[in-house]
């Protein structure tokens, strides 16, 4: 394409893409390039990012190591479908199977986190015979017809829904616990409703329940410590697997960890990655034990899947966190976020809930913190707000009255408290106007 101005490039956008290619605020933000944790626009205006492409950017944008590492792959050898061997996605599988929990060992690649999840659930199917699946309330899971019908959020399920056995369980929503309880008193109620469910809406044998250790698009929505020790022995009790979707949440974004699910005390059979794996570049991937693995024994096939360009990238990235301990810097920063979060809740009523792990974070906005109404325009407001001041956040929940934040993980305190302090001001304009 010629050189276009930002005007043009709008304009073509809105001609040439389908209406429902959603995009962030009134006035699209078209960014040029990116470095580090800065994307810059087409006008050269700079902007933290906190939002890092819905939690991909994990190590920084255009990563050194990473683009290194692409650079020479791609003058290599840049597709071979998985009919055919390659180096990267060798070292790639081996290094999952290294730094997943539990006995996770043999890997299937694909080229989103839709379709690892898909690909997770068919395997789970196979290897227990059954074919009930259950997800939780609030989740979101893609957009390929299974993985929309099991996402649990109306404005995410537009068009066919119509994938069979699917059901739902309550999630761990705590700040709108739809037992009236509290975390000290509840005693999982939550968790333990999914007997309910296989009870009274199974023929009593499931193959599995699949959840987001953190949902993302459902509000930034943290299980307490029991939770997934409660789901997961009621699941295998009968009959089913656990998977754990860490399309968003995996690869440090919680902090200390790898994958979330290691902070809550257990070993998933299946889990689903995708997002910051490769660092920006198309990636999917499920990954089981060799007992799980072995129950589809084939043929199946990716063309994409396992692409040597993407492999490398995923490759680099892994190095990148392990090399500049990224991990505690996650843990350590989020601290950091949380305590800054905290103060604002305490200087603005509009912020009802302050949730998340690591560097991933969520402000729920509420017009009433007694009410718990949800402040969606405000929500969208205060985007706008942080926008126009060089910071770029996003939003989730059942209203999209969750303020969604996840930065690079290696992030600093400086620009932390540069990010929090735009927060402040905005919330403090959006109060005084």
């Amino acid at each position: 394409m010629k050189e276009i101005n930002r005007e043009e490039l709008v304009s073509k956008y809105k001609e040439f893409l389908m209406p429902q290619v959603h995009t962030s605020y009134t006035d699209p933000l078209c960014l040029e390039k990116g470095e580090g944790e800065y994307v810059f626009d087409y006008n050269g205006k700079k902007y933290l990012d906190f939002y890092t492409g819905i939690m991909v950017v994990i190590s920084g944008h255009c990563n050194k190591k990473v683009t290194k590492a692409v650079a020479d792959q791609i003058e290599k050898l840049q597709h071979t479908s998985s009919f055919f061997i390659n180096k990267p996605v060798v070292e790639l599988a081996e290094k999952l199977a290294k730094i997943t929990p539990g006995n996770l060992k043999q890997s299937f690649f694909v080229n989103s986190g839709s379709e690892a999840v898909e690909g997770a659930i068919n395997l789970a199917q196979l290897h227990t015979g059954n074919s009930t699946v259950i997800g939780l309330q609030h989740g979101y899971h893609g957009r390929t017809l299974l993985s929309r019908s099991l996402t649990a959020l109306s404005v995410w399920r537009t068009g066919a829904t119509n994938a069979p056995d699917l059901r739902y369980t309550p999630n761990a929503y705590c700040y709108r616990c739809p037992f009236n309880t509290t975390p000290e008193n509840c005693d999982m109620a939550c968790a333990r409703y999914l007997e309910q469910v296989i009870l009274t809406q199974t023929e009593g044998k499931i193959a599995c329940v699949i959840a987001e250790t953190i949902q993302g698009v459902g509000g930034l929505i943290v299980p307490p410590a029991d939770y997934f020790k409660v789901l997961s022995k009621i699941t295998r009790e009968y009959g089913g697997l656990l998977i754990s979707d860490e399309v968003q949440c995996g690869f440090g974004r919680s902090g200390e960890k790898m994958f979330a699910i290691e902070h809550y005390g257990v070993e998933p059979d299946i889990i689903a990655m995708a997002k910051g794996l490769a660092n920006g570049f198309p990636i999917g991937v499920f990954i089981a034990g060799k007992d799980v693995a072995k129950s589809f024994e084939g043929p199946s096939v990716s063309t994409f899947g396992g692409n040597p360009v993407s492999s490398a990238a995923a490759v680099a990235n892994i190095e990148f966190l392990s090399e500049n301990n990224i991990l505690h810097n996650s843990k350590l920063m989020g601290e950091i976020l949380k305590e800054k979060f905290l103060e604002l809740q305490d200087k603005y009523d509009l912020i009802g809930d302050v949730r998340g792990k690591g560097l991933f974070w969520g402000l729920e906005l509420v017009k009433d913190k007694k009410i718990k109404e949800p402040a969606w325009e405000e929500t969208e407001k205060i985007m706008q707000l942080c926008k126009e001041q060089g910071l770029l956040i996003g939003r989730s929940g059942f209203s999209f009255h969750v303020l969604r934040m996840g930065p690079p993980l290696n992030i600093t305190k400086d620009r932390i408290e540069e990010a929090v302090q735009i927060l402040d001001r905005s919330f403090a304009k959006l109060k005084y106007t």
